[in-house]
């Protein structure tokens, strides 16, 4: 799955959707709005937008300026770091400005995509999850843009569209690298067989099997689930994110058969933040 290439037409789609998704959210917003806590530790609404449009410029070459924000206790690495950056450069911009900001550089984003040959598309490099296809690192930018939507709507306390063809290629991220958390969250040893089921707007069946020290999703299971897991898509897309906790949500999650290994794994679900 690492060495796919996505097709380039829908990623492109994909993404332009997302980022007009993400600028319907917050347009006509009061300054206050703005201003108000996301689910991400440490950052507004504001400061959401103000990450991603640092994100799509330094894919375009571009850097902040020098800033010390080792005093942020949400900052924890390099790439933190660098977010926060951007974000404390961004900050004196009004947010209707931000957002005029956001619409420019996205658009620039969208052209230079746009003007990419297959070769540059194909092309191995560095990503969040290591290296990969260039096309693939654009699927994981939708993924953690349409994350981002999420972040901001449920601080806003708004409802957004969870699902279609956005939420598709979120959920291939997030079903991707799935078996760390079953094995080495979990514990699920070899010869487990794990079942999400999960419903809302982004319904779907995943089947992990344990075999080597190793789980990955597989189409079918070759014998009956060990442990089955019940919850909404939102619910487990906010797990996997890190944007909430299990115990937060205990009466929305089912689990049946070995519910020891089952109540381990929706504890440990969250690889990001």
């Amino acid at each position: 799955m690492t060495d796919t290439v996505p097709d380039r037409g829908q990623i492109i789609a994909n993404l332009s959707d997302q980022w007009d998704a993400l600028a319907r959210l917050v347009d006509g917003l009061d300054e206050s709005a703005w201003r108000t806590a996301s689910s991400l530790p440490g950052w507004t609404v504001f400061d959401v937008i103000a990450h991603v449009i640092g994100t799509e410029l330094v894919l375009m070459g571009e850097y902040p300026p020098e800033a010390d924000v080792s005093g942020f206790a949400h900052v924890r690495n390099e790439i933190g770091a660098l977010n926060e950056k951007w974000i404390e450069a961004l900050r004196p911009l009004s947010g209707t400005a931000l957002l005029e900001r956001f619409r420019e550089i996205t658009d620039r984003r969208l052209k230079v995509l746009a003007d990419m040959d297959d070769a540059a598309w194909a092309e191995p490099g560095p990503s969040p999850v290591g290296l990969v296809p260039y096309g693939r690192f654009m699927r994981i930018r939708i993924f953690d843009c349409w994350m981002h939507e999420h972040d901001i709507a449920d601080g806003l306390r708004v409802a957004v569209d969870e699902g279609g063809p956005r939420a598709e290629a979120a959920f291939a991220e997030l079903i991707f690298g799935i078996g760390r958390s079953v094995v080495k969250g979990a514990g699920a040893p070899d010869g487990s067989r794990v079942t999400f089921e999960l419903g809302g707007p982004s319904p779907r069946t995943v089947h992990i099997a344990v075999a080597g020290g190793r789980a990955n999703p597989v189409e079918t299971l070759d014998g009956p689930a060990t442990v089955v897991v019940g919850m909404e898509s939102g619910l487990f897309a906010r797990l996997r994110g890190g944007r909430t906790s299990a115990d937060a949500h205990i009466d929305e999650i089912a689990v049946s058969g070995d519910t020891e290994l089952g109540n381990r794994l929706v504890r440990n679900l969250a690889f990001t933040i």
